[in-house]
């Protein structure tokens, strides 16, 4: 069993010893070759029980790869802060708790590969493992990005500092680290981790789409337990699908516009940035004298869900849009990849239960599936939201090197 250690808080000087074992709590795989295939299947020209790929190697590595570590690092990286776990290779997860510090992308490229090389040291610490033992690290950061981990031209909503456009991340990070690195978008990593959890020791043989709802909407699409990615790594960035809106919309509200300059796409509806944008100001004009009225925008957008789960009207109707929303992204997902289950998180998973599940169920109401899909499909809760960006890295790094 690994090492399962409490939340670290933002500290350096990093003693394991200082934090208490939650051995009961970690994640064990049956044996070794349920792991392997929860992470992939097993490789048909090798018969050792070793893993086999399931994400698309990177390219162009010069850094250590002997194969000879035994455990993987896994650091999300976001716009605030790092969230980092350690894996062994049967799929343990020595660190069981949020653990996180400050990202530091808005300083730039040096600042930020700075604050990621601290948070693999925490990860290794708290772990009370040597870094001569990593085999090693999964790195996810939000996009747009290549599959590479070269950040866009244009840079992005965490990349505003100049110094980040075009930036080569996974290369950067991985001569600062002297280690493998294997990339991944926020969305697919947190997308591969939660197949993973769903399916157990069966993931490598189902499919699955991830639909997240926070300030966007992220996700992902795996097939056969591995990423699919796509030519310029782009796939499954299902909140930039365009849907229908005939029957979506209210009478007289405008086609929601979405911050990446595309009308109608999935979080234009389905996101918080949709609620303040879009739903809400609809909404106020039907319901003047709201409560939410007197709020500023941002304020008002992050009380809705509250108002929700209190049965308000108003803020059902905009939480029926986005669940509209996400079900018809799911039909339209259910017509391209037919998958096994389809998963939803975000904060959603986080409200009162009768909220949630209402919720879920009118998602699943809206995706219109064929009867024989309907009979072998389901509809789940993404599960561990806050540490599946880290997990999911750490699974992908895993599997693209621990064959090796």
């Amino acid at each position: 069993m690994g090492r399962a250690i409490n939340h670290g808080g933002n500290r350096s000087g990093w003693d394991a010893t200082e934090f208490e074992a939650f051995a009961d709590d970690t994640m064990v795989y049956a044996d070794v070759q349920a792991r392997a295939r929860a992470v992939g299947s097993l490789s048909h020209d090798r018969r050792d029980r070793s893993v086999s790929s399931v994400v698309e190697p990177h390219r162009h590595t010069s850094a250590r790869m002997n194969g000879s570590g035994s455990y993987l690092v896994g650091l999300d990286n976001g716009g605030t802060a790092n969230k980092f776990t350690v894996m062994d290779r049967d799929g343990n997860f020595l660190i069981d708790r949020l653990v996180e510090l400050p990202s530091r992308v808005t300083e730039g490229p040096s600042a930020a590969i700075g604050a990621l090389r601290d948070a693999f040291e925490a990860a290794t610490g708290l772990a009370d493992i040597d870094r001569r033992e990593v085999l090693g690290v999964g790195l996810d950061t939000p996009g747009p990005a290549t599959a590479d981990g070269v950040i866009s031209s244009r840079g992005g909503t965490n990349f505003a500092h100049a110094g980040w456009k075009g930036y080569d991340f996974r290369t950067a990070l991985e001569n600062e680290l002297g280690l493998p690195v294997v990339y991944n978008n926020d969305g697919n990593a947190a997308a591969l981790y939660a197949h993973h959890e769903h399916f157990g020791a069966i993931g490598g043989e189902r499919s699955s789409i991830s639909a997240i709802v926070g300030t966007g909407l992220g996700g992902g699409v795996i097939e056969s337990g591995r990423i699919v990615k796509g030519a310029a790594g782009m796939a499954g960035e299902l909140g930039h699908v365009h849907i229908p809106m005939d029957g979506l919309l209210d009478d007289g509200q405008p086609v929601p516009r979405c911050n990446c300059g595309f009308v109608g796409d999935v979080e234009s509806v389905a996101s918080l940035t949709g609620i303040r944008n879009n739903l809400l100001p609809h909404w106020l004009t039907r319901y003047p004298n709201h409560e939410l009225a007197g709020f500023e925008p941002a304020d008002a957008a992050k009380q809705v869900r509250g108002f929700g789960e209190r049965g308000d009207e108003m803020a059902r109707h905009i939480f029926e849009q986005q669940a509209m929303a996400l079900g018809r992204l799911f039909t339209i997902g259910a017509n391209f990849t037919d998958p096994d289950v389809y998963l939803l998180g975000g904060g959603v998973i986080e409200a009162e239960p009768s909220f949630r599940d209402w919720f879920l169920e009118r998602v699943e109401e809206h995706t219109l599936l064929r009867d024989e899909q309907r009979a072998v499909a389901s509809f789940a809760l993404v599960t561990d939201l806050d540490m599946a960006g880290a997990r999911g890295s750490a699974i992908a790094a895993l599997s693209m090197l621990g064959h090796r």
